[in-house]
C-alpha cells in the first residue's frame, strides 16, 4: 500500500457522494481518474487491505429501532448445524460462536434488527422453531453510544 492508497482509503472511509459516478467524484477530490480509483480499490480488496467495500444505511433513519442480541445455549455437537441455520436467516445480521462459562451457558450469539420489540420476539421464536433450540435469552439494546468502522 502506498501513500496514494492511504489517501484514497482515508477519503472513502467517511462515505462517498451519492451520485451517478461516485468514483469519478472521489477521484476529482484526490486528483485521480475514475479508472485509477476503481483499479486501486479493486487491488486493495484483492490484496486483503480492504475486506469489504459496501454501502451502509442508517437503520434508525429507516425506522428500524429495535435491536436484539439473542443468545442461545447449543450443544457442542449441534453448533455447526445450528450456526448455519441462524446465519442463513435473512433477519440475522451477525452470528457468532463464543465460549460458554459456568455462569453464562450461552455459546451462540445472533443479532436481529426490526421496527419493534415485538417483531424481534417473533423472529427469536421463529429461529427457535427452525433450530429446535429452546434455551435462549433476548437482550434488547437500550441505547446506541457509538457506531463507527475501523479507520486508517
Amino acid at each position: 500500500m502506498d501513500s496514494r492508497d492511504r489517501e484514497l482509503l482515508r477519503a472513502a472511509q467517511d462515505g462517498i457522494k451519492l451520485t451517478v459516478r461516485p468514483y469519478l467524484a472521489l477521484g476529482e477530490e484526490l486528483d485521480m481518474s475514475e479508472e485509477e480509483v476503481i483499479d486501486r480499490l479493486k487491488r486493495l480488496q484483492e490484496e486483503g487491505f480492504v475486506r469489504r467495500f459496501a454501502a451502509t444505511i442508517g437503520h434508525r433513519a429507516l425506522g428500524i429501532v429495535a435491536n436484539a442480541m439473542i443468545v442461545w445455549r447449543v450443544r457442542p455437537e449441534q453448533v455447526e448445524t445450528v450456526g448455519e441455520i441462524f446465519a442463513s436467516a435473512q433477519e440475522v445480521t451477525h452470528c457468532y460462536e463464543r465460549a460458554a462459562t459456568p455462569d453464562w451457558p450461552y455459546n451462540i450469539y445472533t443479532m436481529v434488527h426490526s421496527r419493534s420489540r415485538e417483531e424481534c420476539l417473533k423472529i427469536a421464536h421463529q429461529l427457535s422453531q427452525a433450530s429446535r433450540i429452546e434455551d435462549f435469552r433476548i437482550l434488547f439494546s437500550e441505547k446506541e453510544y457509538k457506531k463507527t468502522s475501523a479507520r486508517i
